[in-house]
């Protein structure tokens, strides 16, 4: 692979990679900053922001944007993370730089007229009501902010309803103005493209945006705590969470291991213990997801009120378990499970500017496949062991519960099965 980086003046990067068995193209603005850069009374605007990028700007209507990427066949689309808003778009080759006036002037000019405001803010309340409605969505919400209690990157990313009730033009502009500064801007593009030429175009589009100082986002304090709602629903919803590394931490690969051989696939020990062999529930599984500063290994299963305490136990175990006897072959199959994922991730030119960007924003640089993947193959079964002690014995924890829930054990008894 051959990634090439170029930085303008004021800060602006753009990292392509041409892939020439490809005639399309994907490309998009990767923007550093998301849902944790913002204040308590800002929460929900940077994804409200994302929702009204196709709503028009100073030259093209809604209408518009849409009819000319169609018109070439093409798409475009967002969305917002916690960390990042982008704003992206797949073509064929001739098209791409439609593609990016398209964004830019998306980003540039946004037209934020208020009737377009009112009608996106009654779709991003049907989509906060639809989230209320989905027991599977809610409880990680509810999880991210127990185990983040009172900062922004515990908060949901949609925001309340109170917040986006209120949000007008100018809340949407002050939150441009702050956070989309052109350090903070990368133009990641993968597959039938040109990376001189998509310089040159970035640099008329974006030159002559003026670097500003930005807010950064506080830093994470992985607290923990419990949340639990009892309602009449079929099925008992059940989600730990705890405190693992971030992105940039050295025991990461570590905790990615560690989370799919827990409950990662149908060979995990969860699926096997759990559902497999006493038929606790349908739905099992483990992951592992990270931030800058931090990060949290999630165990989540679905199950019936009777069956939830026992499963809830069996957890517990299965963790304490792992810490004192992870084997060598479970290990070499999580390691294999994480570079296919990773390797057939990257399949698409749409997954390498994905990637690209977050790399970019994370290190500053594109490292090479060959380079992960070594690191993950560096990952000892010491490191691993390691990692599960932590997780099973000493790591802050976050219980969330929701529906038939009243006879589920509380996290001061998790813990305490912990410990013993």
């Amino acid at each position: 692979m051959t990634y090439r980086i170029t930085t303008l003046p004021n800060g602006f990067r753009i990292v392509t990679e041409n892939m020439p068995h490809l005639k399309s193209a994907a490309l998009g603005i990767w923007v550093g900053a998301g849902g944790r850069h913002e204040r308590a009374a800002e929460n929900g605007v940077a994804h409200f922001l994302e929702h009204m990028a196709f709503k028009g700007t100073a030259s093209r209507s809604a209408l518009k944007i849409a009819e000319e990427i169609e018109d070439v066949g093409g798409y475009i689309n967002a969305y917002t993370s916690r960390e990042t808003t982008a704003y992206f778009a797949g073509v064929l080759e001739p098209d791409v730089p439609l593609a990016l006036d398209l964004i830019a002037d998306i980003l540039r000019n946004p037209a934020f007229e208020d009737r377009e405001i009112e009608t996106e803010r009654g779709v991003i309340l049907q989509e906060i009501g639809q989230v209320r409605d989905t027991p599977d969505d809610i409880i990680f919400d509810w999880l991210q902010e127990t185990s983040y209690p009172d900062q922004a990157i515990g908060r949901s990313i949609l925001g309340p309803v109170a917040n986006v009730s209120r949000f007008g033009r100018d809340d949407l502009a002050r939150f441009v103005d702050e956070h989309y500064g052109p350090d903070r801007l990368i133009l990641s593009a993968a597959g039938a493209v040109d990376h001189d030429a998509l310089v040159a175009q970035a640099e008329a589009l974006f030159g002559d945006l003026a670097p500003r100082p930005a807010r950064d986002a506080d830093a994470a304090r992985f607290r923990g705590g419990e949340i639990r709602e009892a309602r009449a629903l079929e099925q008992a919803h059940f989600a730990l969470a705890f405190e693992a590394p971030g992105y940039r931490a050295p025991d990461f690969f570590a905790a990615q291991i560690y989370a799919t051989l827990l409950g990662g696939g149908m060979s995990s020990r969860l699926f096997q213990e759990i559902r497999e062999r006493r038929g606790l529930c349908y739905t099992i599984f483990a992951n592992s997801g990270a931030y800058a500063d931090t990060g949290t290994t999630t165990i989540y299963a679905g199950t019936s009120a009777a069956e939830l305490p026992g499963l809830a136990r069996l957890t517990i175990d299965e963790m304490k378990r792992a810490a004192e006897d992870i084997g060598t072959a479970e290990i070499d199959r999580a390691r294999a499970q994480l570079k296919a994922g990773l390797l057939m991730g990257l399949e698409s030119a749409s997954a390498r500017a994905e990637r690209q960007a977050r790399m970019v924003q994370i290190w500053g640089h594109v490292p090479e496949i060959e380079d992960t993947i070594a690191r993950i193959d560096a990952v000892s079964l010491a490191d691993v062991r390691a990692h599960a002690e932590e997780i099973a014995a000493r790591a802050p924890a976050a219980l969330a519960l929701y529906g038939p829930v009243e006879e589920a054990p509380s996290l001061e008894t998790l813990n305490a099965a912990r410990a013993a």
